[in-house]
């Protein structure tokens, strides 16, 4: 059972019509108990750093999600989900992120339009283990981003994406660690690749 964690992100109802829709099984739960019966985690995300970290703080989560995820339980992030991951985020100073990869989240700077918004294209990494992730996309596929914060490019990285000049990362691949930028449950037929290949682990 994929369990998706409920901690009110408003993108929660589009990722589970995404799976309803190619037929995973699936599940919202809303506490620890939940996570801990989970066999692979969704974490969807939108908005600010700080609120959704303080907000898995006062569900009583953030242990039970690092106890699971440590343990090898697949953990899908999206969008927020991915940046959770970090140590820190420049949106929200002082609050600390879930730390399962290290590093931090910082802002687009200088001429950048931010958010960045709507459709570019995620390049898969080369230089490492082909992606389990990104496996069978076509060879130039654009998925849907809406995020002002990026995180770089770092050794989990396996996917990126260029925008304003920065080459940022798109997707994170790590063992049982797997997470994107761009939301998959708005790019169409590549995000529901993406999503089946998640559910078939």
């Amino acid at each position: 059972m994929i369990a998706i964690l409920d901690y009110g992100a408003g993108n929660l109802r589009s990722v589970t019509n995404a799976l309803r829709v190619l037929g995973v099984s699936h599940q919202v739960v809303r506490d620890a108990a939940g996570l801990r019966l989970a066999e692979k985690i969704i974490l969807p995300g939108v908005g600010h750093f700080g609120q959704m970290i303080r907000a898995l703080d006062a569900m009583g989560v953030r242990e039970a999600l690092l106890d699971r995820t440590r343990a090898g339980v697949p953990y899908l992030g999206i969008c927020l989900g991915l940046q959770a991951l970090f140590e820190w985020s420049e949106e929200a100073p002082g609050v600390p992120g879930l730390g399962l990869v290290p590093g931090g989240v910082m802002k687009f700077q200088g001429d950048a339009r931010v958010p960045h918004m709507g459709w570019n294209e995620v390049e898969p990494r080369m230089d490492g283990q082909p992606s389990r992730l990104l496996r069978d996309l076509p060879a130039k596929s654009y998925v849907y981003f809406a995020h002002r914060y990026y995180a770089p490019v770092e050794p989990a990285t396996s996917g990126t994406c260029e925008y304003a000049g920065v080459r940022f990362t798109a997707a994170i691949e790590r063992d049982n660690i797997f997470a994107m930028q761009f939301h998959p449950e708005k790019s169409g037929a590549i995000g529901q690749k993406i999503l089946q290949n998640f559910a078939g682990l």
